[in-house]
């Protein structure tokens, strides 16, 4: 019975180790989708979300939003897979992101936002999670092994893959764990510092969310229901931001240009 364990556990071990992937920080973790397959996920999620969503039309903002991420990207510790940026026109006020390098916001949010700093903090975060593979990992514990393995060798059916995807866009919409939101908050500002923006404008986007009318605050904590409280986010950050030197602090907020993109929406 030794015998056969060992031959079994020896291919899983292997497998293990060689699907070890560097993180935020150079933190390493055993991921059992690779980079190419996770991309494959993300082309059948962002599918998903276009059949089910109006992608807004001003393409000057696409491209905003677009050069804003990108930027962000340039210094995270994941730039080397494609990312993709795109604005929903919907007055939900919501941002997400999904496994294989896809971020989407809301113009709703958009509109609650009144500096470009704000912008870049909220898509920072967004892209946290793809970094760290918030959402690959949540799949792993939802799927299984198994499952899972099949994925790896190329083996899953349609339907594995269609189970994949709703879970997939269920963990970006719903939300990941505290911890993984707070790992999210502080790799966004560090992301954000890193590209040359004022990091108190997450300080700024939480306090906002943190004002925002009673029935759109009803709205916003059931979509974000495991994300921190808001007020533990604003104290986490000021103590991220009170480690960087003082002239970071006082960078342009990006206010007078994000102005005259917030005038297009409608």
């Amino acid at each position: 019975m030794r015998k056969y364990a060992l031959v079994i556990i020896v291919p899983i071990l292997a497998l293990l180790l060689s699907c070890a992937t560097t993180g935020p920080g150079g933190k390493k973790s055993v991921i059992l989708i690779s980079d190419s397959q996770e991309i494959g996920l993300g082309q059948e999620f962002d599918k998903q979300v276009r059949s089910e969503s109006k992608i807004l039309a001003d393409q000057d903002w696409q491209n905003y939003f677009n050069e804003v991420g990108q930027k962000i990207v340039a210094v995270s510790d994941r730039p080397n897979i494609e990312y993709h940026f795109t604005v929903i026109e919907s007055d939900d006020i919501n941002a997400f992101a999904t496994p294989g390098g896809y971020v989407y916001i809301y113009t709703g949010l958009l509109k609650l936002m009144n500096t470009e700093a704000e912008l870049v903090a909220v898509t920072a975060h967004e892209i946290s999670h793809i970094v760290a593979r918030h959402g690959v990992k949540r799949l792993q514990q939802a799927m299984g092994i198994d499952i899972l393995y099949q994925i790896v060798v190329g083996e899953s059916d349609t339907k594995t893959l269609q189970t994949a995807i709703g879970l997939g866009l269920t963990v970006a919409l719903s939300g990941y764990s505290r911890a993984n939101e707070r790992e999210a908050d502080q790799y966004g500002i560090l992301y954000m510092t890193n590209a040359g923006y004022n990091p108190t404008g997450a300080i700024n986007m939480f306090e906002r969310l943190a004002s925002v009318s009673e029935g759109q605050r009803n709205f916003f904590e059931n979509m974000f229901a495991t994300h921190p409280e808001t007020q533990e986010r604003i104290d986490n950050a000021r103590a991220e931001i009170a480690q960087f030197p003082a002239d970071v602090k006082t960078r342009d907020l990006g206010k007078g240009r994000y102005d005259l993109m917030k005038g297009r929406l409608k």
